[in-house]
């Protein structure tokens, strides 16, 4: 047990605050969860780092780098520093679960980087860290992402108890209780990937529980674009897109990557599509973006074709649920109903911080973090290191 967890009861519930830095390197994001790592009781408070526009630029230009490469260091320390400015001004946590940025994510190769040291963090804020979560699933053969659906699986037995029947079994209605069909969460930050969840299963690493896996590019491709362009750091809205009309042979070629013919579960590096911009790059502005837009929300509707069953809602989280035309696309592609998280009371910006806050937890209480359904590792696993300030 953590020493800040030392004082409550094993099983009971604590306040764990998750810190998420994306892939859009925009800054930082944290939130609070009132867990027992079963079940979500109660989402606290929640803020917002950005990055400046000279930190931002530091972190892009580590992308692709591993640890010891030149600018490596550099780029943790603006990631350490970031998180423990914005974490400090929480009260009243147990656990911080911080992700750090991930540089580099290559787990049939070199591994996986996230920067930023958990240790630094635990001296700096004086509470228990858990971080590098991603490694030991890499370790025992998976896929190291994506790791938020057991917190995914959470929320679906949440929303069945705020809901009731037809969505999802209520949280005390026992194991392997009916239900209304599966869900799917999609998260849409710089790389999409997707939980289908069955939430009839007894827990996250039943067989049959969740699939998961990153679904291909997102607002990655879109927010270099708009940067390299404009100078804007997304296209807000999808206000672009909306004006400019699609170039389908870059889809075509796109669909022709050996990444959409594997199964998942199945992950993505940030830039492993990074050959989009030069595809897009004698189109204008609005076609580009366009073409980029069109392209994240059919990796989607092409994902969803390798799940067990139609989900019967797909909920979105992430920057691209803001984005009008991608969302209508998906609502064109996708079978039953996509709507943004907020719909039923969940937060789609926070999301990702608070499934780390929620992951600290399980990994505090030595229980698994990932399955063979979400990242392909051999057995169910828990990953992640537990630091406290001396």
């Amino acid at each position: 047990m953590a020493q800040g967890l030392r004082h409550k009861a094993a099983s009971g519930p604590v306040w764990a605050l998750g810190a998420m830095s994306g892939t859009s390197l925009d800054g930082v994001d944290a939130a609070m969860v009132l867990t027992d790592g079963d079940r979500i009781l109660e989402f606290g408070a929640r803020a917002y780092r950005p990055y400046s526009t000279a930190e931002r630029a530091s972190l892009r230009a580590a992308l692709g780098l591993w640890p010891g490469d030149p600018g490596v260091a550099e780029a943790a320390e603006i990631v350490e520093l970031a998180h423990a400015e914005l974490l400090s001004g929480f009260e009243g946590v147990d656990v911080v679960g911080f992700h750090g940025q991930t540089l580099a994510h290559d787990p049939r190769g070199r591994g996986t980087h996230q920067a930023g040291d958990g240790r630094v963090l635990a001296e700096a804020l004086g509470l228990p860290v858990v971080w590098d979560f991603r490694t030991s699933d890499v370790t025992m053969g998976g896929e190291g992402a994506p790791l938020a659906p057991f917190f995914h699986y959470a929320c679906a037995r949440m929303i069945a108890a705020a809901t009731g029947p037809g969505v999802a079994p209520a949280s005390d209605a026992g194991p392997g209780s009916g239900g209304g069909g599966p869900l799917a969460f999609l998260n849409l930050g710089g790389v999409g990937n997707l939980t289908w969840v069955d939430p009839a299963a007894p827990a996250p690493e039943a067989p049959g529980a969740c699939l998961a896996f990153d679904t291909g590019p997102a607002n990655a491709p879109i927010n270099d674009l708009v940067q390299a362009r404009l100078g804007w750091d997304h296209d807000r809205d999808g206000a672009l897109a909306a004006t400019g009309e699609v170039d389908e042979d870059v889809l075509r070629r796109l669909f022709g990557a050996a990444y959409f013919h594997r199964p998942p579960p199945k992950s993505l590096d940030r830039d492993e599509f990074g050959w989009l911009g030069e595809a897009v790059a004698g189109l204008s502005d609005a076609d580009a973006a366009a073409t980029l837009t069109a392209a994240a929300a059919a990796a989607v509707a092409e994902g969803l074709r390798q799940c067990p069953a139609p989900p019967r809602r797909v909920f979105v989280a992430g920057g691209g649920r803001r984005n009008a035309v991608m969302m209508s696309l998906l609502q064109d592609m996708l079978p039953g109903g996509v709507e943004p998280v907020e719909a039923v009371g969940l937060d789609g910006d926070m999301f990702e911080a608070q499934a780390f806050a929620y992951l600290a937890v399980r990994v505090a209480r030595g229980w698994p973090t990932s399955a063979p359904g979400t990242t392909g590792v051999a057995a169910a696993i828990g990953g992640g290191i537990l630091s406290t300030p001396v």
